[in-house]
């Protein structure tokens, strides 16, 4: 699909420059061709002696002068014709490279939202199947009792549960994605307020596994949007919680540097693979060996989502793993000056 656009842009880039380049030719030529004439011209009237007989015929001269004429125009044209074969030539090397390079973005995105579909509509399919099957396969059971369906029905809501989780991820993928800030309000607002509500969202799941959550957070003031920056800390002590062991802890510390706040979220988890620490802002992602989906749940888009809100509020996130050995994520945000003490 793309070589055969590439081919079209190319074929629109070449006529137009053709056409610009012809007309500037066709100008060009009529203009020496008629400064040449009006040389040859007078060039005759001040060779032709006053004193010629006038048995010597002007008219043969003139036959001269014609053919020099022609002589001259027919050189200027085969140029003109030489120099538009050479800009076709070169302007179509050229069109087709530019081509190359204005689809190559939009090639890249549609691609990415080729997969981003196919993946979607994967993790969509499959709850959905599984729901089916057990819907159909309860509705033959005659001996289905009520207790029976009550627990078909909790076990069935877990499912919409799940798929509503990934049609948030979904829409929060969509509102950070390329930047879109129309509704991302960013106010001045203070990194342990950010923590605690964080904490107030995931502290259930770190008590279902007995999981300490360490915090030691300086009073650092950022930029930036609340709900946004909640989410990302939720995205990461989840993301925590979920490859710990029991009974263990989660270490979250935020520094002040020269021109940053350096927030880590560590744990002491199954950690990953170094090979799979490239890939794992992409969305979807999940890594097979040490992440399978058979002992966590999840769809791989969290930390996609955390990726944005990251490149929304101008700062980084970079991450330092090793297999049974844990995982540490390290944001930085970029201070937000003000004038006085950094905290009130």
């Amino acid at each position: 699909m793309f070589q055969s656009a590439r081919i079209k842009l190319t074929a629109w880039y070449l006529s137009i420059i053709m056409v610009i380049s012809i007309s500037f030719s066709i100008f060009v030529y009529r203009q020496i061709a008629f400064e040449v004439h009006r040389s040859l011209r007078t060039h005759a009237v001040r060779v032709i002696p006053f004193s010629m007989p006038f048995s010597l015929s002007v008219p043969s001269f003139e036959v001269d002068l014609d053919q020099i004429y022609d002589e001259i125009t027919h050189r200027i044209l085969m140029q003109l014709v030489g120099v538009n074969i050479g800009i076709f030539v070169l302007s179509g090397m050229a069109g087709y490279f530019l081509a190359g390079k204005t689809l190559a973005p939009i090639e890249v995105m549609v691609d990415d939202q080729r997969r981003f579909v196919a993946d979607a509509s994967h993790e969509l399919r499959t709850p959905l199947t599984a729901m089916k099957t057990e819907i159909e396969v309860a509705l033959r059971d005659k001996k289905l009792g009520m207790e029976d369906a009550k627990n078909l029905l909790r076990s069935k809501l877990e499912e919409v549960d799940h798929m509503q989780m990934l049609s948030n991820y979904l829409l929060s993928l969509t509102r950070y994605q390329h930047g879109n800030l129309e509704n991302i309000v960013m106010k001045s607002l203070h990194l342990s307020d950010i923590f605690e509500k964080a904490l107030s969202g995931i502290s259930h799941l770190a008590e279902e596994k007995d999981i300490t959550i360490e915090p030691a957070i300086t009073q650092a003031r950022i930029k930036g949007n609340a709900v946004s920056l909640t989410e990302l800390l939720i995205i990461l002590l989840d993301n925590a919680i979920k490859y710990s062991p029991r009974h263990n802890k989660i270490i979250v510390t935020a520094k002040i540097t020269q021109k940053n706040v350096v927030l880590t979220v560590q744990d002491f988890g199954i950690g990953m693979k170094e090979s799979e620490i490239p890939f794992i802002f992409n969305r979807f992602y999940r890594a097979d060996s040490s992440r399978g989906k058979a002992s966590v749940d999840g769809y791989g888009l969290g930390l996609s989502i955390a990726k944005q809100i990251v490149d929304v509020h101008n700062g980084r996130i970079d991450i330092n793993s090793k297999v049974n050995k844990g995982t540490t994520f390290t944001v930085t945000l970029p201070l937000e000056r003000v004038k006085g003490p950094m905290a009130e």
